[in-house]
């Protein structure tokens, strides 16, 4: 096959453009990467670009012995497994009945979720709400009423909208009820849908910021995410990182705010390239309706 020279100089564009895309998105976390491994002088002075300079681990061990970090840390994978579970169960259970056609009232059910996805509740309101219910100041306030997105609840009910009907006219037959369709049929068939939509949740339950800031003031309760603003904005370190930084030979305060960073990225990344087989299958599956 004769490839035209007006599709090898697009393929030569496209591929300059993309190369530099790519580096727009990954020099800036080397850069981070290597001052956190860099000391106090070389970042002071500037000298660290995308390679640490005057290699040290000690930012990563004064960060690691504040116990607010961990503290945090421990909220945020409570959060982000607890909320995650809650997000794929109550996602999963509405999709499903809203995929069937024989169910009535389900395209009123839509119409109220879309609503939801172009009309948001004020805060004032939702804050009164969440205090009414015993919800504020605990973990489950960053769970519970998150629990479903519409955005993924609409990608979800277009993936079991793709199950053959067949399917559930057979377990019909044989006796399986609604919910035995959704556990044994559904969701054992939905894996890519369900991964796609895990990765999601659990990225935004990671990043959860600023209904940590509303509705909880706990500082034993307070997220990673909100620990790290902390540290960047205000220079609030735990104790160990102050007398640490008293020292000012292998330590500073950017030094410290990269390294948390980091810390703060590593759980996602290192969860993604495991679903990154069902995540890509998931966004192209779900979003076709055969």
């Amino acid at each position: 096959m004769v490839i035209s020279k007006g599709v090898k100089t697009f393929n030569v564009i496209n591929i300059i453009f993309l190369t530099l895309l790519g580096l727009t998105m990954v020099l800036p976390l080397l850069h981070v990467i290597a001052q956190s491994f860099s000391n106090s002088v070389a970042i002071n002075k500037g000298l660290v670009y995308f390679w640490p300079v005057n290699f040290t681990g000690a930012n990563y061990t004064s960060i690691l012995k504040d116990q607010t970090i961990w503290l945090a840390f421990r909220n945020s994978v409570i959060i982000t497994v607890g909320g995650t579970l809650i997000n794929l169960m109550a996602t999963a259970s509405l999709a499903y009945p809203l995929s069937r056609q024989e169910y009535l009232g389900r395209k009123i059910i839509l119409i109220m979720v879309l609503v939801t996805l172009i009309f948001h509740a004020p805060l004032i309101p939702n804050y009164l709400l969440l205090k009414n219910i015993k919800l504020l100041n605990t973990l489950w306030v960053l769970m519970i009423p998150t629990a479903i997105s519409a955005y993924n609840l609409f990608v979800m009910r277009s993936f079991f909208m793709n199950l053959p009907n067949e399917l559930f006219d057979s377990a019909r037959i044989d006796g399986c009820g609604e919910m035995g369709m959704l556990w044994r049929i559904v969701l054992p068939l939905s894996k890519p849908a369900m991964a796609t939509m895990g990765i999601m949740y659990a990225v935004s339950n990671w990043n959860t910021y600023s209904a940590a800031i509303y509705y909880i003031n706990s500082r034993s309760l307070i997220p990673l995410q909100v620990r790290l603003r902390e540290m960047i904005i205000t220079d609030q370190f735990g104790a160990s990182d102050s007398s640490a930084l008293d020292s000012a030979i292998n330590l500073s305060p950017e030094g410290l705010k990269m390294a948390v960073i980091v810390i703060a990225t590593i759980p996602i990344m290192l969860i993604y390239p495991f679903l990154q087989k069902h995540f890509i299958k998931g966004m192209l599956v779900g979003s076709i309706k055969s």
